[in-house]
């Protein structure tokens, strides 16, 4: 299966001119894809999100619980609701110091998919397995299947952190009766849609596959993507940003 683009002899003479300018030039542009707060705040939850569903699973799964023993149990029961406390505490405080940044977040997730989100979606799977031979359609800042699985990701983390909360205080100073074992579900099911979700993410923006290689950097290095990636990735998000000129920065050519 395959999509092909056919570029006209005048616009293909552009793009051969450009290319020639910017390598005389020895610069390369970079578009800010991610600001240092929001790596930050990246970084942390991601980390706490591991450590809490490999904690979660000696707490709530009953033979592993017996495997390590009650001592053991205990320690990591406490450094689970430590850990919670982190990834609930980190993005409220991040998103009460940049509620414009949370607002723009959420401003992507619901945007109305057009016919290249749509076409988007059609040509994914085939994509996985034949990137060679499949152009996708230009994107903007927020892809359409990224979309829907950030959106399943920041559901699936306040469902967790909101039931995290209502079992810790539960077990302490609140009496939740026959109502522990149905916010334990909803808890449990958070954590299963973090697995399905979460694994989606990592695959694609830990750069496993191979368009996506290097992704990685976006959010674990510097948050610059060069402007052949976004271009590549994210045409209709990239060219915005090349033409107000207010996210692109310029480095030397390695």
């Amino acid at each position: 299966m395959s999509h092909t683009v056919t570029v006209s002899a005048e616009a293909r003479a552009k793009d051969d001119a450009f290319l020639k300018e910017r390598k005389a030039s020895g610069k390369q542009k970079y578009i800010v894809r991610h600001s240092k707060q929001a790596r930050v705040t990246h970084g942390v939850t991601v980390i706490a999100c591991i450590l809490l569903c490999i904690s979660g699973l000696f707490v709530f799964v009953p033979q592993l619980a017996q495997a390590v023993g009650a001592d053991t149990v205990f320690a990591i029961r406490m450094s689970h609701r430590v850990i919670g406390c982190i990834f609930v505490l980190v993005p409220l405080i991040s998103a009460i110091l940049a509620p414009k940044g949370v607002a723009h977040i959420f401003k992507n997730l619901f945007a109305k998919w057009n016919s290249d989100d749509k076409k988007w979606m059609l040509l994914f799977f085939p994509y996985l397995f034949m990137a060679k031979w499949i152009h996708m359609p230009d994107q903007d800042e927020v892809k359409s299947g990224q979309r829907f699985a950030d959106g399943m990701l920041w559901l699936a983390g306040a469902l967790m952190g909101v039931t995290g909360v209502i079992l810790m205080l539960g077990s302490t100073v609140l009496n939740l009766g026959t109502g522990y074992g149905v916010v334990l579900f909803l808890h449990d099911l958070g954590f299963l849609l973090i697995a399905v979700f979460g694994l989606a993410h990592i695959f694609l923006g830990g750069g496993i596959f191979q368009p996506y290689r290097g992704t990685y950097k976006l959010m674990f290095g510097d948050g610059l993507v060069s402007e052949a990636d976004a271009l590549y990735h994210w045409g209709h998000w990239a060219r915005k940003e090349l033409t107000s000129g207010e996210k692109v920065v310029e480095k030397s050519a390695k």
